[in-house]
């Protein structure tokens, strides 16, 4: 499938463009350091959700202490600046066999989606850190953006919709991924070009593996809150913005 054919479906479910003011922003080389280290950690936090997401509503106790003990060592250098690139080498892999709850409704196709995007975005993390040690930029710890906390503000406390709503925003920041790197690929160097080229399959997929979770789980129509969450999603994308992130605003 060619580029544009992969990123057609996703162009029709977001509800604006990223300005090309923040496509401006991105291209200085200036910025390329926030904006690899704000890449790296979103590929943790996209993991961490989905973990989340497993350990709430699908696998018993055991299986949820075997997705923590995975996830521990990018956390340890995320948050405590524990460990290296070599450390994190060979991590990416789980302990034991991941059980579902005998109880759960939501069944083994959310475990199955969740535990390949978090393989996918943990890999994600080691190729950013990778590109970051390649060209001596060091991590440092960075505030996050609005975008993500704007849209989880907006999640209702009532189950299944809770669960869905989560769902629904996790297919919009992976779409909003998507477009992001293929837009702003064009514009940085071979390296960095075909590194974002190559997530977009990845990227993708996981926007519609989110999308198809809420839209069985629903069991009926969910448009009017993918409609909502995109209207605020755009609304995140397209207004001024004072924090520079991968997923900020406008630039003011």
């Amino acid at each position: 499938m060619s580029h544009q054919r992969l990123l057609e479906p996703i162009q029709q479910f977001l509800q604006c463009e990223t300005p090309d003011a923040w496509i401006e922003k991105a291209k200085q080389p200036e910025n390329l350091e926030v904006l690899l280290i704000d890449h790296m950690i979103c590929e943790l936090k996209a993991a961490q959700t989905a973990m989340y997401l497993i350990r709430k509503y699908a696998v018993d106790k055991e299986s949820g202490d075997a997705l923590l003990e995975w996830l521990a060592p990018y956390e340890q250098f995320i948050y405590k600046k524990q460990g290296s690139l070599a450390d994190l080498a060979n991590k990416n892999k789980l302990s034991k066999q991941i059980i579902p709850k005998s109880d759960s409704p939501y069944g083994q196709d959310l475990i199955d989606k969740m535990v390949l995007l978090i393989k996918e975005e943990l890999h994600h993390f080691y190729q950013v850190l990778e590109i970051m040690d390649n060209r001596g930029i060091e991590y440092y710890s960075i505030t996050p953006s609005r975008y993500a906390k704007g849209l989880i503000r907006h999640v209702t406390s009532y189950e299944p919709n809770t669960l869905i709503d989560k769902l629904i925003i996790g297919a919009y920041i992976e779409a909003r991924s998507c477009e992001r790197f293929a837009k702003l690929a064009p514009y940085l160097d071979d390296e960095l070009n075909n590194f974002y080229v190559s997530l977009l399959r990845s990227e993708a997929r996981h926007y519609q593996d989110y999308l198809a979770l809420a839209e069985q789980i629903a069991g009926g129509d969910i448009s009017a809150r993918v409609n909502y969450f995109g209207q605020l999603e755009a609304q995140l994308i397209s207004t001024p913005d004072r924090d520079f992130k991968f997923h900020s605003g406008a630039p003011e």
